[in-house]
């Protein structure tokens, strides 16, 4: 990952002022057609295993299907695992109540990944609107993510 985004972080924090002019001018339709294939050659050249700053560092919201999902997988009644596990935030969402993320583990895999909530896998949203419809969230993202820095940056030397 080193080779392929050398200085990403750095770059990233740099450029924040530009990428949030570039997503807010974009043409959204050109956009919109070149996220998957972006998506696609970013997760091509990033491993989530190396890296999981997502979940060392920030929490999904868990939506209520999720809690059902994953207390019914961890065989825990909802009201148990939201008391050992979640906090609702200031915005009144249930997250995790501290980091990293309780089912991450040391070699950077999810214990809960195929029950994990509808966050996580979504994230980090470089094939969907949301990289539109939520510019400080994707500046927020391109902060810690390098998919997202990698596609942020195709999409600006692409789409004129």
């Amino acid at each position: 990952m080193t080779e392929i985004l050398p200085n990403w972080q750095k770059k990233a924090e740099e450029r924040q002022k530009l990428y949030k002019s570039f997503l807010q001018s974009a043409n959204k339709n050109k956009v919109l057609r070149a996220l998957p294939a972006l998506h696609d050659e970013a997760f091509e050249k990033i491993d989530c295993l190396q890296c999981a700053a997502c979940c060392k560092n920030y929490s999904p919201r868990f939506k209520t299907t999720d809690i059902k999902r994953i207390s019914k997988h961890l065989r825990m009644k909802e009201s148990v695992f939201i008391e050992t596990y979640l906090q609702l935030d200031e915005e009144g969402d249930y997250v995790v109540r501290s980091t990293p993320c309780p089912f991450l583990g040391h070699d950077n895999f999810c214990s809960i990944y195929e029950h994990r909530p509808s966050d996580c896998e979504r994230f980090p949203y470089t094939d969907e609107d949301v990289l539109l419809k939520r510019i400080p969230l994707t500046l927020k993202n391109s902060s810690f993510c390098p998919a997202v820095y990698y596609v942020l940056e195709k999409l600006m030397v692409n789409i004129k």
